[in-house]
């Protein structure tokens, strides 16, 4: 039996979609708890529209997070086009890091999401491992990193972003812990 392929959105639709999701990581950034009714209300959509997109709190939540990690994962190539490759590394890893201080509030929605029983469990970050492994070969091939290193090698070694507090002077400590571990990828490259 062949599986039916779902049909691509009639503008409208996808328009309506997109005001959801912008709404609701505004709100759930503020409160990880937004009434779903104040998001649907506030993206200007009704109840209905608004289920039929996102038929619970878990898949709204998820979707936040995929299409959010899809944006930073994005500008990996952008910056490839006009920096040398480390530069593009480093540049790369100041977004990651203001997209996780910015988005510290959604992350209590995003443990709410994935917590609940029968939740499917946080997305792995296969779009923004991807990002990294684009950015770490093109820095290989230049010689301006360590040969060898993987992109779950590097997610793991700056997983020190998340436990930043954003309310404090997170720019510095960011800066700090980041030029940390460019020191230690361009530590032994040939090109150096």
């Amino acid at each position: 039996m062949q599986e039916k392929k779902e049909a691509p959105l009639r503008s409208d639709a996808q328009r309506n979609r997109e005001r959801i999701l912008e709404v609701a990581l505004a709100e759930l950034t503020r409160n990880a708890d937004a009434p779903l009714s104040v998001i649907a209300r506030k993206a200007g959509v009704g109840q209905g529209t608004f289920y039929r997109n996102f038929p619970n709190r878990e898949a709204l939540v998820l979707e936040i997070y995929r299409h959010e990690m899809r944006q930073v994962a994005d500008s990996a190539a952008e910056l490839l086009q006009d920096r040398a490759p480390d530069q593009a590394l480093r540049a790369w890893m100041d977004r990651l890091a203001g997209f996780a201080m910015a988005k510290a509030g959604l992350a209590d929605a995003i443990r709410q999401a994935t917590s609940a029983p029968g939740s499917p469990g946080k997305p792995a970050p296969t779009p923004v491992t991807a990002a990294a492994e684009l950015l770490l070969r093109a820095a290989e091939k230049a010689g301006t990193i360590r040969p060898g290193v993987t992109g779950a090698d590097f997610l793991l070694a700056i997983a020190g972003l998340w436990q930043i507090d954003p309310t404090d002077d997170w720019r510095s400590r960011t800066d700090r812990l980041l030029d940390l571990v460019m020191d230690g990828l361009r530590a032994g490259a040939p090109g150096r």
